[in-house]
């Protein structure tokens, strides 16, 4: 089972959290200017790769407080986690 170290309750079973996709994903805009081929690209063809990914989380079980995980996708071994609206710490993958 995964582990996550919340920032604000401490370590807790990934039972306890829902994934709400990458993080620091940059939103196209503005609105008027963006063609569906890049609305499209935004919604539906997101990178999945293999080794590092910064996902936001969410303590649903516990505060509810959003945060950030950096995570190694085939070990599943958490290497950071940080507060919203906080940098990540320079990693090498």
């Amino acid at each position: 089972m995964l582990l996550l170290d919340c920032p604000f309750c401490g370590v807790r079973p990934e039972i306890e959290f829902a994934c709400g996709g990458r993080s620091h994903v940059q939103r196209p805009g503005p609105p008027e200017q963006v063609s569906d081929e890049q609305w499209s690209a935004y919604l539906f063809f997101q990178p999945n790769p293999k080794g590092l990914l910064r996902e936001r989380w969410r303590h649903v079980v516990g505060c509810g407080l959003w945060f950030n995980v950096e995570r190694d996708t085939v070990t599943h071994a958490v290497t950071q986690v940080y507060e919203m609206g906080a940098a990540p710490a320079e990693t090498t993958p």
